[in-house]
């Protein structure tokens, strides 16, 4: 088949031989129903690939439905993929088919695929073994006849690593992978694409059609376009319909590319933010951490002076001593990840301070700390008649605290 006439049904512009390569395959497998995985920067025309292959394909009289998946919230993508039975959720007033029932027979475009959560990504894995799936909400199998064509913008590879993308997944979509080529690699169609969006805009605002000098050109055709096409598009505009003259040169040109410049990193500044974001609030529950060990610390060192110039009295230096062990016991006992992080970090650091408060503690009265210990959890354990639940609440510690002091003390019940 003539790629011209391709590109001139669908409005692609361009002679690239990378750009020619993913037409040709595309053209290639659209009369199969092999799963395809187009792959490309964001703005480089993907979605234009699985309209190509759908209308080449034998099923272009049924359905084509396009799915962005980044743009579907997580708790409702599995309902419109999948549909749901009434009642299977709130709000779920009544049956509701999906697109893979929907589109039974023809194509289902899956753009942005890498953000499909991991229980859809499940799902959709059976959808391409089996044709099978299960209307959210229902036991009962359906089947469907439906052609899947993915796309994404990310690397996968790095996602699968990071445990955000099935690598089984990823084997089934991409059984041929298309590559759209950056702007930057497409040199030569630069100022072929520009001229065409001009001719455009002049056509749809009524007005002549903006027109660049040599200089210009030679500047368009050596910028890197981050944001591809799309980006080349926005630019062709606001000349179009800012700029009075119709003559544009390389003065002009450069004040939109430098601003385009400075806007174009906009999305990766917020994905940057979500990241250190993320980051943040770990470290900011280190700075609690940090911050409430710190108070600890020098509670112990005022507990630990009060205790050297005998301004305690031998029930409060035990009631003390006793919290202390029961907090460390309760906080050794913590499942928290985060929290376990910073108790391993900084156990060296703990263990000293620890060392040294005892040291001071037990310099003067260790041995009549241990006994009036001893004598206060018998008088407990008497009065409450063994029972070491009511005991333990009467002295203000834990049970299992109780239970080891019990054992250390050789304690008879």
């Amino acid at each position: 088949m003539n790629l011209q006439t391709v590109k001139n049904r669908f409005g692609i512009i361009g002679n690239t031989p990378a750009l020619n390569r993913a037409l040709d395959v595309a053209v290639q497998v659209a009369p199969t129903d092999i799963t395809v995985l187009i792959t490309g920067e964001s703005g480089t025309g993907k979605e234009n690939m699985p309209k190509i292959i759908h209308h080449y394909s034998s099923r272009k009289h049924h359905e084509y439905i396009a799915v962005n998946c980044g743009a579907i919230p997580e708790g409702t993508i599995d309902s419109e993929l999948f549909g749901h039975e009434k009642g299977a959720f709130t709000g779920a007033t009544d049956s509701r088919k999906g697109y893979f029932e929907v589109a039974d027979g023809g194509t289902i475009f899956l753009d942005e695929v890498a953000e499909l959560p991991l229980p859809t990504q499940v799902r959709l894995l059976r959808v391409l073994e089996t044709g099978e799936y299960i209307r959210v909400g229902s036991s009962k199998v359906k089947k469907t006849n439906v052609r899947i064509i993915a796309a994404t913008n990310e690397n996968i590879q790095k996602a699968i690593e990071k445990g955000k993308f099935r690598e089984d997944l990823f084997y089934r979509l991409s059984t041929v992978p298309i590559y759209l080529p950056p702007l930057r690699d497409r040199k030569d169609d630069i100022h072929l694409l520009f001229r065409k969006f001009s001719a455009d805009f002049a056509e749809k605002y009524r007005m002549p059609s903006i027109k660049l000098d040599e200089e210009a050109v030679r500047q368009l055709c050596s910028y890197n376009w981050p944001g591809n096409i799309r980006q080349l598009k926005n630019i062709a505009e606001q000349i179009s319909v800012i700029e009075s003259q119709r003559e544009v040169d390389s003065v002009i040109l450069s004040a939109y590319l430098s601003n385009s410049n400075g806007n174009k990193n906009l999305p990766m500044v917020i994905d940057q933010k979500k990241e250190d974001d993320s980051f943040s609030e770990r470290d900011l529950l280190y700075k609690v951490l940090f911050d409430l060990k710190n108070d600890v610390t020098e509670m112990k060192r005022v507990i630990v002076n009060l205790i050297n110039n005998n301004e305690l009295s031998k029930n409060e230096k035990t009631a003390i001593i006793t919290r202390l062990h029961t907090n460390e016991e309760e906080l050794s006992n913590h499942q928290s990840p985060v929290i376990n992080d910073f108790t391993i970090e900084h156990k060296n650091e703990q263990s000293t301070f620890q060392e040294s408060f005892q040291e001071s503690v037990e310099i003067e009265e260790s041995l009549s700390l241990e006994e009036r210990e001893k004598e206060l959890i018998q008088k407990a354990l008497k009065k409450h008649n063994g029972r070491r639940k009511n005991a333990a609440k009467e002295l203000g510690i834990s049970e299992r605290t109780l239970y080891r002091k019990i054992k250390q003390y050789e304690i008879l019940k």
